[in-house]
């Protein structure tokens, strides 16, 4: 591995554990300072990822079932997205990002209008 990859690799590392610390710390339900969702502000509909900064805070703090039902679609895809992060070769075939734009559709019209 290369030198600049190991650095790129641990500062990112690093980012994640300070971001994983401030949302523990930081509750997104009462901290004004977490950004809002832009659909939510502009429509009213929730997107995919409503509630999935609350639902991680939920997480963290042990609250599995309050967490799931704040935002279900983070549990399917925490575990997705960290198999790609640890083999990228798995997220190389074509299909993958229209399976995956196909999965968020059908949660966000589910999620708005089911």
């Amino acid at each position: 591995m290369k030198k600049n990859t190991k650095l790129a690799t641990g500062l990112l590392a690093l980012t994640a554990l300070i971001v994983v610390i401030v949302l523990f710390m930081f509750d997104p339900a009462t901290t004004p300072a977490y950004p809002g969702c832009p659909l939510h502000t502009l429509t009213g509909l929730d997107c995919p990822t409503c509630g999935g900064l609350r639902a991680a805070h939920l997480l963290l703090h042990g609250e599995i079932r309050a967490a799931f039902l704040m935002n279900p679609f983070l549990f399917f895809a925490l575990p997705v997205i960290g198999l790609f992060c640890l083999r990228p070769a798995l997220a190389k075939p074509r299909w993958i990002p229209w399976a995956a734009l196909g999965i968020l559709l059908a949660y966000f019209f589910w999620r708005n209008f089911a």
